[in-house]
């Protein structure tokens, strides 16, 4: 960071002080005392490494022919994980051209951003379902176990139209397992054991479990890596295929009925009553076309990283931070 971007970041910084709100109207900002009343009838967050004027600016005015902006504050959780966080409430005028626009300006100014009718409580327990691949870590398992039958370019591209929604997530699966036939099953420990986990997965975890929320991984991957994932991170739950074994070495085929996306959304609802968590305390995080059922079955929808299909249908989207940046999302 140049000494100019430094300055820049710590003048906003210094502009939302902790119990003031700012007006952004006509390139005009006017500061106001915190009111005792909300206004608007949604809550738009912004958040970014060192974010300046220059980029909310440019965010605000993008978005400024979709909703009114009655006033914005620095979020509680601020520079808590290392990130500028804003809260806006706001009164949306177009509600699909504002998801169009969030997704343009959230690239061209490096900022996630997303609108909310309704937040999850923080404080409250709740349910947080996520996908493993891609998702709770950074790598596709199955294109690595390919990758020991010397087939991963073939069944990496099979996997990515899958996770964009072009091919049918049950019939995908099929033809990709039956490519890993003859791996010895005890090299997947290679894999199990360098598992990469996607950054802020453990804040994440951490401040919900702090506060009774539970946490389950509902995966279109494997057992093998999803139960040791559940188990490494403390998770309530784990629901993703069996891949079939015999004599050491994979068949090529899964065992049971394949979890696809109706069985993730599926693990939300089942979840949800087993630990008594009411619906507007559910969340679904994923990043592949398979997890828009669990996210449209939840109260509030996270892509994660995701494929655009995703971003354009989730309620909201972390593009550019860690997965701790889902507690943003939350009323705290």
């Amino acid at each position: 960071m140049s000494d100019y971007q430094r300055f820049a970041h710590q003048f906003l910084l210094e502009s939302f002080q902790t119990r003031t709100y700012l007006n952004y109207s006509g390139q005009q900002w006017k500061k106001q005392v915190t009111p005792t009343q909300d206004c608007g009838d949604a809550v738009l967050t912004i958040f970014g490494q060192a974010i300046n004027f220059h980029q909310l600016e440019g965010m605000l005015d993008h978005l400024g022919d979709s909703l009114i902006l009655h006033r914005i504050k620095r979020h509680s959780l601020c520079n808590v994980y290392g990130d500028t966080v804003l809260r806006a409430d706001v009164s949306i005028q177009d509600e699909a051209r504002l998801k169009a626009r969030m997704g343009q300006a959230s690239e061209a100014f490096h900022l996630d951003a997303g609108i909310q009718r309704q937040q999850p409580r923080l404080k409250e327990p709740g349910l947080l379902v996520m996908d493993m691949d891609s998702t709770v870590i950074q790598i596709e398992c199955i294109d690595e176990i390919a990758a020991l039958a010397d087939r991963k370019e073939e069944v990496a591209k099979v996997t990515e139209q899958a996770m964009q929604g072009k091919l049918d997530f049950d019939r995908s699966l099929v033809q990709r397992v039956s490519c890993l036939k003859g791996v010895e099953v005890a090299r997947l420990e290679q894999i199990r054991n360098r598992l990469p986990l996607t950054a802020g997965i453990q804040i994440l975890i951490k401040e919900l479990k702090m506060r009774n929320w539970r946490l389950a991984i509902a995966s279109g991957g494997f057992t093998f890596f999803a139960d040791y994932l559940c188990q490494r991170l403390g998770l309530d739950d784990a629901v993703a295929n069996q891949l079939e074994a015999s004599d050491g070495k994979l068949t090529g085929r899964v065992s049971g009925a394949i979890v696809n996306g109706q069985t993730k959304a599926e693990t939300i609802e089942r979840l949800a009553k087993a630990y008594d968590v009411p619906h507007r305390q559910t969340i679904a995080a994923g990043d592949g076309a398979n997890d828009l059922p669990m996210m449209h079955a939840a109260s509030l929808g996270v892509a994660c990283h995701a494929k655009p299909t995703v971003n354009d249908q989730a309620g909201v989207s972390i593009r550019h931070c860690g997965l701790h940046a889902m507690l943003y999302y939350l009323d705290v």
